[in-house]
This record gives C-alpha cells, sequence and structure tokens, in this order.
C-alpha cells in the first residue's frame, strides 16, 4: 500500500511540476504586442490593464480631466488650472504592466498614435522604472487641428527629459505610457485618441 501511494505521489508531483515548468515558461517567454490600446473596452486596455488618469491636483492644483470612452475612441477634454508657480497638467496614463514593473519594448523602434487635437499642448511620454523624479523621456504632439485623426509616429531616439541630465531612454524598462496635457497658465484642452501602439 505504500509503494502504491508513494508512486501516485511522485507521479502527481512530476504532473504539477511539469504544469509549473510549462506556465513559467509561457510567461517569461511573453513579449509585449504591439497594439497597447484600441479602446474597445470602456477601462481597461489591450493589456487587460485599467487606463489611469491624473491631474496637477496631487500637487495643489484645480485641473479637471473629463476621460470618456465610445465607439472605440477615447477623448479627453478638462480645464487646466495650474499650481501656483508650477506648470498645470492632466496626464492619461497607459499601463503596460499591472504591478507597474518594467516591460520589455526594445523590439519596437517607438510610438505610434491616431490622434485628433480640438485644443491645448499635448505630450507622450514613455516611462521607464529608471527615472525617478518624473522627468520621463517625452516629445511633443503636434497635429494640425483639422478635426481629423492623424498617424503620429514617435521615435524613442527623439524623446528627451525636460529638466533633468540628458540620458538614454532604457526601453527594456517601461512600465507606461502618457499622454500629458499641460500649460503655464489657465487653458483648456480637448483631444481623441482612437489607437495607441509601438511601432
Amino acid at each position: 500500500m505504500k509503494i502504491v501511494n508513494k508512486t501516485t505521489f511522485n507521479l502527481v508531483t512530476t504532473i504539477v511540476l511539469s504544469s509549473l515548468l510549462a506556465f513559467s515558461s509561457s510567461v517569461f517567454s511573453a513579449t509585449l504586442p504591439a497594439l497597447v490600446d484600441d479602446f474597445s473596452n470602456a477601462t481597461d486596455n489591450n493589456l487587460s490593464i485599467p487606463r489611469q488618469f491624473m491631474s496637477d491636483a496631487v500637487a495643489g492644483g484645480n485641473t479637471k480631466v473629463e476621460p470618456n470612452v465610445a465607439a472605440g475612441i477615447l477623448q479627453v477634454k478638462g480645464d487646466i488650472v495650474p499650481p501656483r508657480g508650477q506648470p498645470g497638467w492632466a496626464s492619461s496614463i497607459f499601463p503596460l504592466s499591472a504591478e507597474g514593473k518594467p516591460t520589455d519594448a526594445s523590439q519596437f523602434d517607438g510610438i505610434k498614435l491616431l490622434v485628433k487635437i480640438r485644443s491645448g499642448n499635448m505630450t507622450i511620454s514613455a516611462n521607464s522604472t529608471e527615472i525617478d523624479n518624473f522627468d520621463y523621456h517625452a516629445a511633443p504632439l503636434v497635429v494640425a487641428a483639422d478635426g481629423k485623426f492623424h498617424e503620429v509616429k514617435i521615435p524613442f531616439e527623439s524623446m528627451k527629459r525636460a529638466w533633468s541630465q540628458q540620458t538614454p531612454l532604457n526601453t527594456a524598462t517601461l512600465n507606461s505610457l502618457s499622454i500629458v496635457a499641460f500649460s503655464l497658465q489657465p487653458a483648456s484642452f480637448d483631444f481623441e485618441i482612437d489607437e495607441v501602439s509601438f511601432y
């Protein structure tokens, strides 16, 4: 009886370990897909992670943000009311990892957006876990305010930090992308995003 139980235990152990190894292998071999968000879900991006929205309210500002997803489009609008002596901002964040851990995007050359800007100043940033002062590598988003969607490609190598020493962007350590509306004085902003992806 003990021999049968021991044999059964060894068999079960082998099956469990094999399953764990197979699962671990599939988790660690997974690569980051090019498509980050096509707004087919009201709250989550295509990586099944909730989008996040923040503003200068966390630093004493009074900026208001109104995000809305409908028919596969994210519209973000609001009014920037900066904190005293600081720029005002509103950030739409697209996480690449549910835990905020670094994600390897080094197989890509940059970020691609389908965007329509009605008003306001915008930047796109690639947020690396190596940056600890929030001065992420960013680039301006500039398109004609003609009521049409435009494809914009931002090469990683063109993205710069605003106030810190310039350092190369380590694309193997990204945990999110952010679209930031900003202004030094009270202003409104209104933009729509059809798709966020890498290329």
